[in-house]
């Protein structure tokens, strides 16, 4: 049995996936991450990434633009992380 103190100071597994511009930007498709415990939201990941690196810094510079999936379900910004698998980044869809 885990102690839910020890896994939240160890943060969360996720599988990151990027498509179209943010992938070409980030320079990779999936990666998996660790992510610390301070990030709790979408919008936490999006601003977390951001700090990584230059190639992040770049895909995330406008955070309203880009939008995410968890675990294959469009979500907003704010939508929790704790639980997720999977968080897909992808630009806005047009059509027409």
């Amino acid at each position: 049995m885990s102690d839910s103190r020890t896994d939240a100071a160890q943060g969360q597994t996720l599988t990151v996936r990027y498509f179209a511009w943010v992938r070409e930007k980030v320079g990779c498709a999936e990666e998996v991450l660790e992510v610390p415990v301070g990030v709790a939201t979408v919008g936490d990941l999006a601003l977390w990434l951001a700090a990584r690196g230059p190639q992040y810094a770049d895909a995330f510079q406008r955070p309203g633009v880009v939008r995410a999936a968890l675990d294959k379900v469009h979500v907003k910004p704010a939508a929790p992380i704790r639980g997720a698998q999977e968080v897909a980044f992808f630009p806005p869809v047009t059509g027409g």
